[in-house]
């Protein structure tokens, strides 16, 4: 298995894709920090998942989960700044809001399912 058979791992590329293509709009892509912020953001998601996978032990594959968990988070929390910046990118935001929470949901499972592997040894 590999980092890019996770499920968290394909969702969080997803969320990229659809972060970079709302980060296209003609407004929000002068929006220099606040793009550049949402897509830091997001790509440390999917870079973080990564890195944990990779990792040996476990207590650092729970750090980049984690930090892969509250990056998702600011991605989330950065989409409401869009919102309220950029309405008409509401359709948009809402599909990636969705995204979003999948991502959370899966990273949690991958949390979770971690600590119960090193748990038992």
């Amino acid at each position: 298995m590999t980092f890019e058979d996770l499920d968290s791992w394909q969702c969080a590329r997803e969320m990229i894709r659809l972060i970079y293509q709302l980060t296209r709009d003609a407004e929000l892509s002068r929006d220099f920090g606040l793009r550049d912020q949402i897509q830091r953001a997001g790509v440390s998601v999917m870079l973080n998942i990564a890195e944990g996978f990779e990792r040996t032990g476990s207590a650092e594959k729970m750090h980049f989960y984690n930090i892969a968990r509250a990056s998702n988070g600011e991605v989330r929390s950065l989409l409401y700044v869009v919102l309220d910046s950029y309405s008409h990118l509401e359709p948009k935001i809402t599909q990636l809001m969705d995204s979003t929470a999948n991502t959370g949901r899966l990273l949690s499972g991958l949390i979770s399912s971690t600590r119960r592997r090193s748990d038992t040894k």
